[in-house]
């Protein structure tokens, strides 16, 4: 902590940078890797001791999120079943917590609540938890082999994926704090506020703008540390001459707009706003406390506390009172006022200094206050606060740079935000730490959503181009689409189709239906069509997001390939297949680990698994568990062409393909084996084919052998 501010913060967390990815020996990294997922432990688990209440973890900060107890939880469970699924790890800490805190809470739809209910675990109870991972991947550290540079394939790499993760949360999860009572939370000395603000409005410096000249602006990640990998690729925009306003938008300035009429003035909001306001009844920032009919009783909410209003400190808004904002300056101004976009923001980037490598002034990565602090305390360059304080919303949505490539042990990081409706934040708040507070960072959230994030405006002739549902080009996801979507190919019949035809042969009870592996859900579509209820389940959450797409009913396009760099554009739509409301309102698709299944006994009289257990770490226990949530006389399909490859199970979980005391054990055989005690087999086993295109002249014909049980 520099000697300027160490008086001021001597209480709060040490400000720290993410690692670089070589320099040094071995061994030096090693130690540097230690201390730095150890500061991260501590500093997460210090952000919970602003809680008071036992009901600030159980009770929801907003519908849209899980409680605090969830988060306190998930970045614990994060890192073993990334771990485990890296084959880093054989054993599970504790099942039933990593599978309830697996899988947190898109920011959907204001008015889309989430209405599960959960049984939480005890906050002594995931404290323990905790100290056990603690331990775990620390021994982990100490043991694993390390070379240099780290890169997407080292060990390390997934350690440094679970430490930035929850960096992330550190700071979403400060936000959700900021949304609870005041009366559950409690200051503590390691998180102080800025104790400089102007409370009278009338005394704040007046914005102006600057003007910025046009250039060329490559993006992609360069520098040798840890990136989502939505960072890299790249992309050069030519960007033209702009001005942007010196200073990030006050409470001061943005009360104007409010004395104004502006949230009551539906020229200043789009449709998504106006749904938004409308529905949120919002008549100021969500953070302001009190009536802004009487300004001088305004308060601000912070992280566990509430202050007389900082008027100088920056508005803290989402996306669509930004651009609310925005048009109503360019109506007052006659300019074209309005939000920058990625290039304009990076461009302005350019005027910070760094110091050091990766090390950017400002009330960034904890460095100064536990708040916001006046919009005129960090020079940079020409401007003030080009980077920290709070993120900078922009009219970008985010979207993968060319050359974009998924990271298999995370797949549903970026790809899900990948739809038009998630704009991207630039520039880093006071609590952005780590990858966070990176000129690379590429951070995006739903237009409604709240982050520590304001807003910066600028006057430009750029026009946002929104690409909602663009083509979707991932080679998986485009594979799988066809697989059970497009054409039959040489006179085989659709693969799900085939297999739900034969369900409904040999079942006669047609309640609750689990399609396990369901990829991109052409088989729960059509057991929709028989079943009362069907849950489609699949470990990507890239296949789940695309059927709950279709289930929305938008058309889903995609692209396959032809030869070489050609390419046919195709599309999906659920009402081409006779799938319409009706179907699609009895299904349920979710993201799971089929060898972490949550206990549901008894639920289903159907469960499929088609090309699954062959692509199973544990597929025995898989069928232990899958076995339980079968009703009696329930039917278990299971599908598959016994590819077992060691890349996806270890040799010794193979059920079959192998020789056992010398003698030839198919998995057929094994199956017969381990079903025996609870089912008894309805049919001799069937062949059942399937076409898999990958180019025009190029296919797999495959042939899988289907077994079907009956629970006793």
């Amino acid at each position: 902590m520099s000697g300027q501010n160490q008086d001021i913060t001597a209480g709060l967390p040490a400000p720290t940078q993410t690692l670089l990815l070589s320099g040094g020996s071995a061994e030096q990294k090693r130690q540097e890797l230690l201390e730095y997922f150890n500061q991260t432990w501590s500093l997460y688990e210090s952000l919970f001791d602003c809680l008071a209440d036992e009901q600030a973890y159980y009770s929801k900060a907003i519908s849209l999120r899980h409680p605090l107890i969830f988060y306190f939880g998930h970045t614990a469970t994060f890192y073993i079943n990334k771990l485990m699924a890296a084959g880093l790890m054989e054993q599970r800490v504790d099942d039933q917590i990593e599978a309830m805190m697996a899988i947190g809470v898109d920011e959907m739809s204001w008015d889309d609540l989430d209405t599960s209910q959960y049984q939480w675990p005890t906050v002594a109870r995931l404290r323990d938890y905790r100290g056990k991972v603690r331990s775990l991947v620390s021994a982990l550290i100490k043991e694993m082999p390390l070379t240099l540079p780290i890169n997407w394939n080292s060990p390390a790499w997934v350690v440094l994926m679970g430490i930035e993760h929850e960096r992330i949360h550190l700071e979403t999860s400060s936000v959700l704090i900021r949304q609870l009572p005041v009366e559950w939370v409690k200051p503590q000395p390691h998180w102080p506020a800025c104790p400089s603000a102007r409370h009278d409005r009338f005394t704040v410096p007046q914005n102006s703008l600057i003007s910025v000249a046009g250039a060329r602006v490559t993006q992609g990640k360069s520098d040798e540390t840890y990136g989502w990998d939505n960072e890299y690729g790249t992309l050069t925009t030519e960007v033209k001459s702009f001005e942007a306003s010196k200073m990030l938008t006050s409470n001061a300035e943005f009360f104007e707009f409010i004395l104004a009429g502006g949230y009551q003035d539906n020229r200043w909001w789009d449709d998504e706003g106006r749904g938004w306001r409308d529905f949120a009844q919002a008549t100021q920032p969500t953070f302001w406390v009190g009536s802004p009919e009487a300004p001088e009783n305004l308060k601000l909410r912070l992280l566990t506390e509430e202050v007389a209003m900082p008027w100088d400190w920056p508005v803290e808004v989402n996306q669509l009172e930004a651009a609310a904002f925005c048009r109503w300056k360019a109506a007052e101004t006659g300019k074209s006022v309005q939000l920058p976009s990625e290039a304009e923001w990076l461009l302005l980037r350019e005027q910070v200094a760094e110091d050091r490598p990766l090390k950017a002034s400002g009330n960034l990565n904890l460095a100064w206050w536990a708040s916001s602090c006046p919009v005129d305390r960090f020079a940079q360059g020409e401007f003030f606060d080009l980077t920290g304080n709070v993120w900078q919303w922009t009219t970008t949505p985010i979207s993968g740079l060319e050359g974009f490539k998924v990271h298999p042990l995370y797949d549903d990081f970026s790809t899900p935000t990948f739809d038009g409706k998630h704009a991207l934040i630039k520039g880093g708040s006071w609590i952005s730490t780590g990858n966070e507070a990176l000129k690379s960072a590429r951070y995006a959230f739903r237009r409604h959503f709240f982050q520590h994030a304001g807003f910066r405006y600028v006057v430009s002739t750029h026009q946002e181009k929104i690409a909602l549902n663009p083509y979707e080009t991932d080679s998986m996801v485009s594979q799988y689409l066809d697989f059970q979507y497009g054409p039959d190919y040489f006179g085989t019949p659709n693969y799900g189709k085939a297999l739900v035809d034969i369900a409904c042969q040999m079942t006669e009870k047609r309640g609750r239906a689990l399609d396990i592996g369901c990829a991109t859900g052409r088989a729960s579509f059509e057991l929709a069509r028989h079943f009362d209820e069907v849950v489609g389940m699949d470990y990507s959450a890239r296949f789940i997001d695309v059927a709950l797409q279709l289930t929305s009913g938008e058309t889903f396009r995609y692209v396959t390939q032809e030869e070489g760099e050609l390419v046919e554009y195709r599309q999906v739509h659920l009402k081409d297949f006779g799938l319409g409301p009706e179907q699609t309102s009895r299904i349920q698709f979710i993201q799971g680990d089929a060898c972490n299944l949550k206990p549901q006994p008894d639920r289903y009289d159907l469960v499929i698994a088609s090309n699954l257990i062959d692509r199973l770490r544990q597929p025995e226990r898989f069928l232990r568990d899958v076995t339980a949530m079968i009703r009696s006389g329930g039917v278990l399909m299971l599908s598959s062409p016994y590819t077992w490859l060691e890349e996806y199970t270890p040799k010794e979980n193979w059920l079959g393909g192998i020789r056992e005391n010398g003698e030839a054990l198919t998995t057929y055989q094994a199956l017969q084996r381990l079903l025996a005690n609870d089912f008894e087999e309805m049919a001799s086993p069937q062949d059942v084919p399937f076409v898999i295109r990958e180019t025009a002249r190029k296919y797999q014909h495959t042939v899988a052998q289907l077994t079907i049980w009956r629970k006793r």
